[in-house]
């Protein structure tokens, strides 16, 4: 994904030079989502009902259902939502906001995602990425500050979030995206990004990296880089651009992460403990004005990508579809994309068919029509799926099938 949709977002701060040297943003017409539900053709479910089911939430990052089966929104404003009963037929009442967050002082900080123990239902952990402000940092373009990303954890109980607490600290870095998610075995896993400098290679730096921490923030034992002289034992892998996607397959357990090359080279990686994945000396894309990043794309040593594209499509979210209402999708992986091959208007989700060995068998881009930046995506206790967009509108969608 470039710079300059992660500007739009305000979910990644550039240095002022590299902003400077973006090229003029490129758009379609972007119509407004309409208020009666769209009726889709596709390949494989042959008919899908896409409904808006609400415009009212803010710019919404992570999301997560609840065990009563409302659903949880992190918004980039700083704020924890709670939409009530989103299965339900009557469409949904303001979102209630959720009392108990840290707060920033420049607001150029704040919320990205949120996950929920697997347990939660009984100990009403959830887990979330912030950034917090680097006061002594210097300041991009005379506005934004150096953050440090923080992993979270409180209890929401009644509501309300209580007991927070920081679990793991980032050093200092200029803003990037971050996704969380809590394993069926109670570990956490966290991605972090470095697009900027050579954090991503230095394993003491926890910028650029996946982390796997324990539920309480600890370090396990077992991660690849635990007692390795300057290494940060919470690294399990490194060499990572900008991570916006982070999965967990439910059959396998194998955990994927999707991220923005710079100009081009998009990818999603099957995470392997202690593996290199290769930013900034290697990458499939290129530089902003065009150029060449580097001659080879993989070396020896560097893990190669399960998927790539070219060009980019800004991958915003990961995510394995395991319902019933869908069978035809059942055990495909889902990208959210916000625009491609650097043209605005463009964006939509992306359904990739895997064989059991994870070849690539077929690729669909589904909700182009809309023209909007997709975010995230997840299954509702109904089975249906569950789309956040943001952009010139931010809405929740329902995909659920049509019956064409």
């Amino acid at each position: 994904m470039n710079k300059s949709i992660l500007l739009g977002l305000a979910l990644i701060a550039g240095t002022g030079a590299a902003i400077a040297q973006q090229a003029p943003q490129y758009s379609v017409p972007v119509p407004k989502l309409a208020d009666s539900p769209y009726v889709f053709d596709t390949a494989e479910q042959h008919g899908i009902k896409v409904t808006v089911l609400s415009k009212t939430i803010g710019r919404a990052f992570g999301m997560a259902f609840l065990p009563d089966g409302d659903l949880l929104l992190s918004q980039r404003a700083g704020e924890l939502v709670i939409v009530h009963k989103p299965t339900g037929a009557q469409p949904l009442a303001d979102p209630v906001t959720v009392p108990g967050l840290p707060r920033t002082a420049s607001g150029k900080s704040g919320l990205l995602d949120v996950a929920l123990h697997p347990d939660f239902a009984h100990n009403h952990w959830i887990y979330f990425t912030y950034l917090e402000d680097a006061p002594d940092g210097p300041l991009v373009d005379g506005t934004t500050r150096r953050t440090f990303l923080t992993l979270k954890r409180g209890k929401l109980e009644d509501g309300k979030l209580t007991g927070v607490e920081t679990l793991i600290k980032a050093g200092s870095s200029f803003p990037t995206a971050s996704r969380v998610l809590v394993a069926k075995d109670g570990k956490v896993w966290m991605t972090s990004g470095g697009p900027f400098d050579r954090q991503s290679q230095e394993l003491n730096s926890l910028n650029g990296k996946v982390l796997r921490l324990n539920e309480d923030g600890s370090i396990p034992k077992d991660n690849p880089f635990v007692g390795k002289k300057g290494a940060n034992g919470a690294v399990y892998t490194y060499g990572h651009r900008d991570q916006h996607g982070l999965a967990i397959n439910p059959l396998t357990g194998q955990v994927f992460t999707a991220e923005h090359g710079p100009n081009g080279g998009d990818k999603a990686d099957l995470i392997k403990p202690g593996g290199n994945y290769g930013w900034p000396d290697h990458s499939y894309g290129r530089e902003y004005d065009g150029s060449e990043i580097s001659a080879l794309p993989l070396v020896p040593g560097i893990e190669k990508p399960l998927l790539v594209w070219l060009p980019s499509i800004a991958p915003t979210c990961l995510y394995f579809y395991e319902g019933d209402k869908f069978p035809a999708w059942k055990g495909n992986l889902f990208t959210c994309s916000a625009r491609r091959g650097e043209i605005n208007g463009t964006g939509g989700l992306e359904r990739t068919v895997l064989n059991d060995k994870l070849g690539e068998l077929r690729r669909e881009t589904l909700l182009t029509q809309l023209h909007k930046r997709v975010r995230n995506i997840k299954e509702g206790p109904d089975g249906n799926l569950y789309v956040l967009i943001e952009g010139d509108e931010n809405a929740l969608l329902r995909i659920e099938p049509a019956g064409l």
